[in-house]
């Protein structure tokens, strides 16, 4: 009585019931395979264009190496699968060392191989392909990630992972195309966005004599505002991050500063406007935190005020050709580093940070590398242009 009355509350007659409950019994069972299946089209769609993406990645380091063949991109489709492995931070003492260590290893493997495979270019232009080299590597095992969770969910049937990782893509694709645009502008030797403070530091170099000291760093002593100040910078136009902490350690030994002042990129908050300056105290270093240490050390040893002027920009931009807002804000970085520096007691070490492609050593090398930034920028606009048109052409 109770099965009969649940089947006529539905209205029509018995049979019209029936179809409607194998209806839906049907839909309980295979629509979560269905909702599978388009996932993972979708997914398997992504992973796709992120290898495509790492290809052509590839192909942009390739193509800056004198001699081609087959064993060549052999070496580069090995290399790769390169990993740094992190020490053990359990017992975190020591652990900076330990991090150094490591990070040195890997640096120098990156410029043997690069050396080993492009021996005809010069110093400037092998800095360039090992950070193109590095934003390939990067690209690459964001794509295996990516297509090591559509190939879990492909096997485990799991809606809920593969939901987790749809979520994820939109960011993981923008990352990706800025990996890209990011790996042609460093194999090419155009500023990025993370080149900003290396900028600065060049133009307020000036005209004066440029020192090389510790590994792939320079710097400059010069008047400003009154004030002695050393001006510190990577060695371009060469790609180089250059060893800033150990750097700052040998001036600090030789002579006395009154106040250190570090200039950088800053990653800025969705709805902040790109290039805008931000004044502050701290070390305003990235990475892995082996100079920030090294610097931040120092400077509580010997008392030294820490101030910090970063130019605020979005992750993608750090890493593609460097805005045309970034480069409004330059000046205006500039003019801030000033008025740190006439509020400070004694002399005055400046550290500009960032990769330091295509920008050279003094101001002349530094208006330069605008020039080309603003070239890039026009053809890339140009570019977008051309991939919108092509788009709705498509239709």
């Amino acid at each position: 009585m109770i099965s009969m009355t649940f089947l006529f509350q539905f209205g029509g007659d018995i049979w019209s019931n029936l179809l409607w409950l194998i209806l839906l019994l049907i839909f309980f069972n295979f629509y979560p395979r269905f909702m599978v299946s388009q996932l993972l089209w979708k997914l398997e769609k992504s992973a796709v264009m992120l290898e495509n993406l790492t290809t052509k990645a590839k192909n942009i380091v390739t193509k800056k190496i004198p001699k081609k063949s087959r064993e060549i991109r052999e070496k580069i489709d090995n290399f790769l699968e390169f990993f740094m492995i992190e020490p053990v931070s359990l017992d975190p003492y020591g652990i900076i060392k330990k991090l150094e260590h490591v990070s040195n290893l890997s640096e120098e493997r990156f410029k043997f191989f690069v050396k080993d495979l492009a021996s005809n270019l010069n110093k400037e232009e092998q800095a360039n392909v090992v950070m193109g080299l590095s934003a390939t590597i990067s690209l690459y095992q964001l794509a295996k990630l990516v297509r090591h969770y559509v190939e879990i969910v492909r096997k485990t049937k799991n809606l809920q992972l593969g939901m987790v990782l749809e979520m994820q893509l939109p960011l993981i694709e923008r990352i990706s195309k800025a990996l890209l645009n990011g790996a042609e502008a460093l194999t090419n030797g155009w500023p990025i966005g993370d080149s900003v403070g290396c900028i600065v530091a060049a133009k307020l170099i000036g005209n004066s004599k440029v020192k090389e000291m510790e590994e792939d760093v320079v710097f400059a002593e010069k008047k400003i505002k009154g004030k002695d100040v050393i001006i510190m910078k990577a060695k371009g136009p060469g790609g180089r991050l250059g060893k800033i902490g150990r750097a700052v350690e040998k001036i600090l030994k030789k002579k006395k500063v009154g106040k250190i002042i570090t200039v950088d990129a800053a990653a800025k908050l969705e709805g902040e406007k790109t290039g805008k300056v931000a004044e502050g105290v701290g070390v305003a270093i990235g990475g892995i935190g082996v100079d920030r240490a090294y610097i931040e050390n120092l400077a509580t040893k010997k008392n030294i005020p820490l101030d910090s002027i970063v130019i605020k920009m979005s992750q993608e931009e750090a890493i593609q050709p460097i805005p045309e807002a970034v480069l409004k804000g330059i000046p205006l970085a500039i003019k801030a580093v000033e008025r740190a520096i006439e509020n400070s007691k004694g002399r005055v070490l400046v550290v500009g940070v960032g990769n330091t492609c295509g920008v050279g050593n003094d101001a002349k090398s530094a208006e330069k590398a605008e020039i080309e930034a603003k070239k890039n920028l026009k053809r890339i606009k140009k570019k977008e242009e051309e991939e919108k048109k092509s788009f709705w052409d498509w239709f």
